[in-house]
């Protein structure tokens, strides 16, 4: 039911911006010009909520925010599409929902004290068995609750609140910094040295997919051997994304037990992506691991409900690898040379190490090229 609103409501939008759009130098001189009406937005389409639940009382069976939060929805989608994010990068068009494409729904409140054990209280629902294998600490509240449907049944994703803001450690008091290199020999390197070899999940698991995507291709459309080869597959899938996820957790929990600030590389995944290494950066998955260490970087001890305010800081990477970490000096380097040799001052190190020491003078301050270190020098020398 809410897959036929988004729909109509989203066809609603499309039915307005097809007829009251209209370039003035592209306008025929006969043409025939509709009964303008109104833009539908948020809260012209929220207002047909009652009447939809007149004309078609079915509808009354699902919560009226949840059915606001569809509307929501639709308005998201259709204003990145005209006017873009908050960067001004513009999304394509929104399309329709099929069936295996409308996936979740929220509730944007709940009751105050809606976990019970292992049962969870949802409006309309009622109490919902759950697998609780993380309680929630003292001090926060349950905001929202999204149900979401995924090919091994269905989750629950709790939106929590703490009024408390964590004291972030200023940069120059950090006592326990570490550089980090991402790379594709090795997970991550850091910069005394040590390294996280990489899980690489999916080329390992690619031959077991390869053989499900077979059984899915030959199966007829439509079909309930179809269906099962697909459900099987989604499943193969999904197994593959939680062990990474999990590696990616304990990774980021291991860097931030023992160091009080992280520093790494502000990647262009995506344009990593487009390149012939995009399998194993996908495989490896940067992103998710960088998003993860920074948020965890906020509160790292969340079981606890302790303040972490630990430190995560995005560097440049340009010449990284190129620059010598102990003079500072530009040694040219191709992606196949792994040693850094630097002929000016002797200095010889892994390349991931060599790059990861650089990280971290940038991110605490220092220069790591020979032309910046002779301009501070000559400022201090003023």
């Amino acid at each position: 039911m809410l897959r036929h609103q988004y729909n109509y409501l989203l066809a609603d939008r499309f039915d307005w911006y097809e007829q009251n759009r209209c370039a003035a130098n592209s306008c025929p001189l006969v043409c025939h010009l509709p009964e303008l009406r109104e833009n539908p937005d948020y809260f012209s389409q929220k207002k047909t909520l009652p009447d939809l639940k007149k004309s078609r009382p079915w509808y009354e069976e699902i919560h009226s925010q949840v059915l606001q939060d569809c509307v929501k929805r639709v308005d998201l989608a259709f204003k990145r599409f005209l006017k873009g994010d908050c960067n001004g990068n513009r999304s394509g068009r929104p399309r329709f929902k099929s069936n295996n494409r409308y996936r979740s729904f929220t509730f944007p409140s709940l009751s105050k004290n809606p976990i019970n054990g292992n049962l969870l209280t949802l409006p309309k629902f009622g109490q919902v068995k759950m697998i609780y294998h993380r309680p929630i600490p003292d001090g926060f509240k349950i905001k929202t609750a999204t149900i979401t449907r995924k090919a091994d049944g269905y989750y629950v994703t709790l939106s929590i609140q703490d009024d408390t803001v964590p004291d972030i450690i200023p940069i120059n008091s950090v006592s326990k910094p570490i550089g980090i290199d991402m790379g594709l020999k090795s997970f991550l390197v850091k910069s005394d040295g040590t390294e996280v070899e990489i899980p690489q999940y999916y080329r390992k698991a690619h031959k077991r997919l390869k053989k499900i995507h077979k059984a899915v291709s030959r199966s007829k459309k439509g079909s309930n051997n179809r269906k099962k080869a697909v459900f099987k597959l989604g499943k193969a899938h999904k197994k593959v994304a939680d062990t990474r996820k999990d590696f990616h957790f304990k990774t980021a929990k291991g860097l931030l037990d023992d160091h009080d600030m992280v520093a790494h590389e502000k990647l262009n995944i995506k344009g990593l992506a487009k390149t012939k290494m995009a399998k194993s950066v996908l495989d490896a998955g940067w992103g998710q691991f960088l998003s993860i260490l920074s948020v965890k970087a906020v509160r790292v001890a969340w079981p606890t409900a302790l303040n972490a305010g630990l430190v995560t800081k995005a560097v440049d990477p340009r010449n990284t690898s190129q620059n010598c970490s102990n003079c500072g000096k530009k040694v040219p380097k191709k992606l196949k040379d792994r040693i850094h040799s630097c002929p000016h001052c002797g200095y010889t190190a892994d390349r991931d190490i060599n790059a990861a020491i650089n990280i971290l003078n940038l991110a605490v301050g220092h220069p790591v090229s020979s032309k910046a270190f002779r301009v501070s020098v000559r400022e201090a020398s003023a």
